[in-house]
């Protein structure tokens, strides 16, 4: 339901930056990312810290796109998240020793450290490698494919390591249990 809730806004900015501009988009995004962040307040009674900066950046960004009427301010916005939550997990990592997945999940997951280490570098990487691809896409793309690539291609490539994560996952814990 949640990742529901975070998937309309974007729908709504793809839907509408198609029908009309991105400045259209930018708004629509904006409205439907406020009542998705309410809801989600009022159904989970809570926020989380990615959710909230997440919001905030759509915020920010989308005022200085529709403000200044400069729609690469939106697409930017992309890209620092994506940087942001790269450095996050592998400054977390490689000098304070805290892996933040296994501090997220790693209750309902039981991996050892090493395994925890080899899934936040891929998940830093991913990340790092988006930055990089919104890069590209806002600079040599039209707005039309940037609107596809942030719509279905970054959330489809995030399902994807998902994914890929939870097979390494069960390899991991059943190799784990063998042992």
């Amino acid at each position: 339901m949640k990742q529901l809730l975070n998937f309309i806004p974007l729908l709504f900015f793809f839907t509408f930056l198609m029908l009309y501009d991105i400045f259209a988009g930018v708004e629509a995004l904006m409205i439907t990312a406020t009542i998705s962040f309410f809801i989600t307040l009022i159904i989970y009674k809570k926020i989380e810290k990615v959710e909230l900066f997440s919001y905030l950046m759509i915020i920010i960004f989308g005022g200085l796109t529709l403000y200044l009427r400069e729609p690469d301010f939106i697409k930017w916005k992309v890209t620092i998240i994506n940087f942001l939550f790269a450095l996050i997990l592998l400054i977390s990592q490689l000098f304070f020793k805290k892996n933040l997945l296994k501090k997220t999940i790693g209750k309902e997951v039981p991996l050892d450290d090493a395994s925890w280490n080899r899934l936040n570098y891929l998940w830093s990487l991913f990340f790092m490698l988006c930055g990089i691809a919104n890069i590209y896409v806002t600079f040599y793309t039209s707005t039309d494919f940037f609107a596809i690539f942030k719509t279905f291609i970054l959330p489809g490539s995030s399902l994807l390591l998902a994914a890929i994560s939870g097979i390494y996952i069960y390899i991991q814990t059943n190799k784990n249990s063998d042992n």
